[in-house]
């Protein structure tokens, strides 16, 4: 399934996200940078993209890691995966964390992330006395076992 997305460059040198294949779920995005970005071991950077996104109503853009960069050079998101919200118009930025004891530079026109569309439902929150009983119930933090 596709469906048509405004896109605005911020920045005259920024990349529109791309997708590897055919089949590809993420479109990658690009750091647009005025010069290389060096992301300190243990340290978060936050790289521009140079770009700003129209997600329709009732979609949702989810940041995901390159699995290249995670698990070549130890660069992924800070918060794992980031929200890119439908009402949201502001420039689209990945928050890289190194992972690894190793300085990191990634340089302008990199991918640096890669960005997956999904639609979502909000929940209506309505406070309960009780809860219905389930087999689980409570347990939580690997209290299902681990095979």
């Amino acid at each position: 399934m596709r469906f048509s997305m405004k896109i605005k460059k911020l920045n005259e040198n920024a990349i529109i996200p791309t997708y590897g294949s055919a089949c590809a779920a993420g479109a990658d995005l690009y750091a647009c940078e005025e010069t290389a970005v060096t992301v300190e071991p243990g340290k978060t950077v936050l790289v521009h993209t140079g770009i700003a996104m129209a997600i329709p109503e009732g979609y949702v853009g989810l940041v995901y890691a390159r699995s290249g960069l995670a698990c070549k050079r130890g660069l992924a998101p800070a918060n794992k995966v980031g929200v890119i919200d439908s009402d949201y118009r502001g420039e689209i930025m990945v928050a890289l964390h190194n992972h690894t004891d190793v300085a990191q530079t990634v340089e302008n026109g990199e991918r640096i992330a890669q960005i997956v569309f999904t639609p979502y439902v909000a929940a209506d929150f309505e406070v309960a006395e009780e809860l219905d009983d389930t087999a689980r119930g409570e347990g939580g933090f690997g209290s299902t076992g681990r095979k």
